[in-house]
């Protein structure tokens, strides 16, 4: 396989790592309600005049399905960045990063329970790993004080975050429908900047500056649609599973973004539950032997 197929994917974990560290740089530059919805307007403003052609021709399918769009367009675009944007005020890109490595993990998990898909022994085990690794994240490196419920806000936010992105991709999977890529993503990215619309006119509705215009473009343009495009090419070069590993790449390249641009500190308990999660992850997505096999291939076959 080309080295050039491997590009995409990790451009794309890239710019995602850098949004975490733009989460952080948006807090007191610009409210997370504001941000949320300015960066979905402006992606979609670019979108439009490239997307709106293709749009209207199937706008007949897109009536028929606007419930399902609604909903991915509220999980992946309004919950999973909008709950970032809140958690970034208590909690670091560091662990921001780590706990969105978790969405591999997490999007296992939540296909056994939705799409009925058989546990595998990489997402049973690894799932455990990774359970004990985001205790050890949580409590800071100490995992009995989550007993007295002594969790960053922030932190919690992220696996709330996290599990609504996994949860926008097992859905994506499961609602199969007749639009192109493009067309698809556009008519969530609508619906998203319908549903962000009203906790933005709640506000604090935040004026757009010389201190907040790079953080709104960063995230509406490369973070939004040059990522889009990229994953799209990505898995349709290397397929989806494959391209899914980079997501493992996320805690690094959050936390080398974070130090070199916030000076943040990495402690041992960030060494210690990054490894582990991403142990879990690693061997949810490598180990996929089914955790027991079917009764009928156990049984031998009768007698004619």
């Amino acid at each position: 396989m080309p080295l050039m197929y491997f590009l995409p994917p990790l451009t794309t974990v890239l710019i995602w790592s850098g949004n975490m560290t733009i989460n952080q740089l948006s807090v007191g530059a610009i409210a997370p309600s504001s941000i949320a919805f300015l960066r979905w307007l402006l992606a979609l403003a670019v979108m439009t005049p490239f997307v709106l052609p293709a749009a209207l021709r199937h706008r007949d399918e897109i009536r028929r399905q606007w419930p399902k769009l609604a909903l991915l367009g509220l999980l992946g675009m309004g919950l999973w960045q909008g709950l970032a944007y809140v958690a970034a005020e208590t909690t670091t890109a560091t662990n921001m990063g780590i706990l969105a490595a978790m969405v591999p993990l997490l999007t296992v998990l939540l296909s056994a329970l939705i799409l009925r898909e058989p546990p595998t022994v990489g997402g049973i085990v690894g799932g455990v790993l990774a359970f004990v690794g985001v205790t050890v994240l949580l409590g800071r490196g100490n995992p009995l004080s989550l007993l007295q419920l002594e969790v960053a806000l922030g932190d919690a936010l992220m696996v709330v975050a996290a599990t609504c992105y996994a949860l926008y991709g097992v859905m994506l999977k499961r609602w199969s429908m007749n639009l192109p890529p493009w067309v698809m993503l556009y008519a969530q990215v609508c619906f998203a900047v319908l549903l962000l619309l009203p906790p933005y006119l709640m506000g604090p509705m935040t004026p757009i500056d010389g201190q907040n215009i790079g953080l709104i473009v960063y995230a509406g343009i490369p973070a939004s649609i040059i990522t889009t495009f990229l994953w799209m090419r990505a898995v349709r070069q290397i397929g989806a599973n494959q391209s899914s590993i980079f997501i493992n790449l996320m805690p690094l390249f959050s936390a080398l973004i974070a130090m070199a641009f916030l000076g943040e500190q990495v402690a041992g308990f960030h060494f210690t539950g990054g490894l582990l999660i991403l142990a879990g992850v690693i061997m949810a997505q490598t180990l996929t032997r089914p955790l027991t096999r079917g009764l009928t291939s156990d049984k031998p076959s009768s007698a004619r």
